[in-house]
């Protein structure tokens, strides 16, 4: 038999949950940038989806500065 050169060296005697284990952190050094990425945006949309459901902050964003003849000025 031919020995494998190069790779992720597997020993015959790891466990099969430590290959999991092993799997998963080398995916998530791989996509780490992507991840965090995400999850800015999601609690960005969760800290906003949050202000405007409550009517005080709400208010802010619906009525219009100077009454409604300031947008038609």
């Amino acid at each position: 038999m031919a020995k494998r050169s190069g790779g992720v060296r597997r020993r015959d005697d790891e466990s099969l949950l430590t290959r999991c284990v092993d799997s998963v952190f080398r995916f998530l050094r791989y996509a780490e940038f992507e991840i965090l990425f995400v999850f800015f945006f999601l609690v960005a949309f969760i800290i906003f989806k949050d202000l405007t459901s409550r009517p005080e902050y709400n208010q802010i964003l619906v009525k219009k500065p100077g009454g409604p003849d300031w947008w038609l000025s």
